[in-house]
C-alpha cells in the first residue's frame, strides 16, 4: 500500500537561486527531474525564484498553498537552505508539511521524509528547534533577573517614554514625518515610535 502511494506521487519542484547564480538553475532542475523518474513519480509542477537574502518568496507560497491544498502530495528542493528563510522558518514549514501528510525531499542532503529514516530527521528538527527557542527564552529570563538585582531599570527606556509627546508633534496624524524618520531624528527604535501612536 505505501509502495503504490509513492509510485502515484504527485511532486512540485522548487528551485531558488540567487541573482548571481542564474547558470546553476537548469542543472538543479534536471537532477531533480531526474530524481523523479527514478522515483516513478509525476511532475506536477515545477516553480523557479530568482532572488538573494531572506526577502518574501512569493513562488514559494505558492507551492505551499498547492500542498495545503493538496493538489500535490510532496516538495522537492534541490538544497534546504534554497527553501527556508531561516531555521525556525524552515522547521516551522517542514512541520506543517508533516502534519498535513506531504512529502518533503532535499537532494543535496539526501534528507527525504517518505522514508522511516527522514520521517526521524523530521522529529530531530523539530526536538532542536524547540530547544533553541527554549535556551533564548531562559537567557532572556536570566538577563532580566541579572538586572533587578543590580538595580538596572527593565523596559523601554525612559529616553525614550520622555519624546511621546515630540513624536506625536512630528507626526502630525501622518501629515507629517513618516515612522522611520521620526525615529531617526529622535534617536529612538521605530517599534518605540509606533506604540506612541497607538
Amino acid at each position: 500500500m505505501f509502495i503504490h502511494y509513492l509510485s502515484v506521487m504527485r511532486v512540485g519542484i522548487y528551485a531558488r537561486v540567487s541573482t548571481h547564480d542564474q547558470q546553476t538553475l537548469p542543472m538543479q532542475l534536471a537532477r531533480m527531474k531526474e530524481y523523479i523518474g527514478h522515483r516513478g513519480w509525476t511532475l506536477t509542477v515545477e516553480v523557479e525564484e530568482v532572488g538573494s537574502g531572506a526577502k518574501t518568496r512569493p513562488k514559494r507560497e505558492e507551492l505551499l498553498r498547492m500542498a495545503k491544498r493538496r493538489d500535490i502530495d510532496a516538495i522537492l528542493v534541490w538544497k534546504l537552505d534554497r527553501f527556508g528563510r531561516s531555521l525556525a522558518d524552515l522547521v516551522m514549514t517542514l512541520n506543517e508539511l508533516r502534519e498535513i501528510g506531504v512529502v518533503f525531499v532535499s537532494l543535496t542532503e539526501s534528507l527525504d521524509f517518505s522514508t522511516p529514516s527522514g520521517r526521524a530527521m523530521a522529529g530531530m528538527l523539530s526536538t532542536f528547534s524547540e530547544f533553541e527557542r527554549d535556551i533564548i527564552r531562559e537567557r532572556v529570563k536570566a538577563g532580566i533577573a541579572s538586572d533587578k538585582e543590580k538595580g538596572k531599570p527593565h523596559g523601554r527606556p525612559q529616553t525614550a517614554a520622555k519624546k511621546k509627546d515630540e513624536v506625536k508633534r512630528l507626526y502630525k496624524n501622518g501629515k507629517g514625518l513618516n515612522k522611520s524618520e521620526i525615529a531617526r531624528k529622535l534617536k529612538i527604535s521605530r517599534a518605540s515610535v509606533i506604540n506612541f501612536l497607538k
